[in-house]
């Protein structure tokens, strides 16, 4: 149940979308963000960060393959779903969600990560045995010639599919701000810069996740962190929180001087309901320490330890920095009348389809799908290849 405070209109007391919608468009935007770092290196030939680029792949397939499950999870009838692509509906921004999302997922990932693991799976299909044998026999969807000829084809082939891609994982994110800020009623999401926002805090929540899954499982393997790939990672990540934080104050200047008639409604929910979300947890802790460190890593030459260190940490709350940013978003626009004179709060549950059990589950998830894919193709650049699996 939901407290209530001031005037609401019965319709509005009750919040329709939850955390399981904070955590839709969170998602995604890691799906996003992993493949633009990956991009650094197949299209802009970023070298340096060349030990993730396998990493950032499977990271970005498996938060995709978990992208839909909060909307399943959400809706009341799930086995509906399919219904939108046998009846599609042009003019509506979510339906078209699962066309965006059968394009990127089977077009553009899937086909990019096979190209790039093609002679590895077909090297597998030839020298494991059973049922091992048999999944990486079904991977190699009969294409078994790995000759210099075919895989130089695959990587000019693999060139253009990231090349495709990147505009691509812009479309899969910048509509989900497109959405918010296309909803003219509400004043707190109604902004042409909202799909920028979230396009740009896309690429900075997944550049993090992949910095920081780098590091751990580095570090899990007993193998040395190369510290060039960390420190470029690092920069890219510095230099596009730093737009991403410029557009958002850009924002909120542009709120504080039209000043209409939402905004003394919308600065009280900064000051009271959203004081600890948002200027607490999303402002000071997800975004100016994280820039504080990765600003001291840019100026400072500090040992390996130090900067690993700050890294992480910086990482870490960058992810919380940008989930707040999402709870913020989704939460704190159903908090407040249309009319501007009533408040209500959100509690949630624990255990139900929408709680925080299901939440939890949900984001742990694609770490377990990551943890089989890895297993399956690992990403490793230090000579632990598929091949030397096999060989084992």
């Amino acid at each position: 149940m939901s407290g209530v405070e001031g005037y609401m209109y019965p319709n509005e007391i009750n919040l329709y979308w939850s955390v399981l919608i904070v955590l839709y468009p969170y998602i995604t935007g890691l799906v996003a963000g992993a493949f633009i770092l990956a991009s650094l290196e197949r299209v802009f030939n970023v070298t340096a960060v060349k030990p993730t680029y396998r990493l950032a792949l499977l990271t970005a397939l498996s938060f995709l393959i978990v992208a839909p499950l909060p909307l399943q999870f959400h809706l009341g009838h799930p086995e509906r779903s399919p219904e939108m692509y046998f009846t599609p509906h042009s003019t509506s921004a979510m339906a078209m969600f699962g066309y965006v999302y059968l394009w990127y997922l089977m077009a553009v990932l899937t086909f990019e990560i096979w190209l790039d693991y093609r002679r590895e799976i077909v090297l597998m299909s030839q020298k494991s045995k059973g049922l091992v044998r048999v999944i990486y026999k079904i991977m190699t969807l009969g294409s078994n010639n790995i000759s210099e000829r075919a895989l130089h084809i695959d990587e000019k082939v693999s060139w253009i599919v990231t090349l495709v891609g990147i505009p691509s994982a812009f479309l899969l994110h910048g509509y989900v701000g497109f959405i918010f800020g296309s909803i003219k009623a509400n004043p707190w999401w109604s902004s042409p810069l909202m799909p920028v926002v979230f396009i740009f805090s896309a690429m900075v929540s997944g550049i993090a996740c992949v910095m920081v899954l780098y590091m751990a499982v580095t570090k899990l393997r007993g193998k040395t962190i190369d510290m060039k790939c960390v420190d470029t990672i690092a920069m890219y990540l510095f230099y596009t929180f730093i737009i991403d934080f410029s557009l958002e104050m850009l924002d909120l200047i542009h709120r504080i001087y039209e000043a209409d008639e939402s905004f003394r409604t919308l600065d009280f929910m900064v000051h009271t309901k959203l004081y600890f979300s948002q200027i607490v947890v999303q402002i000071i802790f997800g975004t100016l320490v994280p820039l504080l460190l990765l600003a001291i890593t840019q100026l400072v030459k500090l040992p390996e330890i130090a900067r690993k260190r700050m890294y992480a940490v910086a990482g870490a709350l960058t992810l919380i920095g940008i989930f707040a940013m999402r709870w913020n978003v989704v939460i704190g626009g159903q908090l407040f009348s249309k009319s501007f004179l009533g408040y209500t709060t959100y509690k949630m549950s624990l255990v139900t389809k929408e709680g925080l059990l299901v939440a939890v589950g949900l984001t742990l998830l694609p770490l377990a799908i990551l943890w089989v894919l890895v297993k399956l193709l690992p990403p490793w650049t230090d000579g632990h290849s598929a091949e030397g699996v096999a060989a084992d």
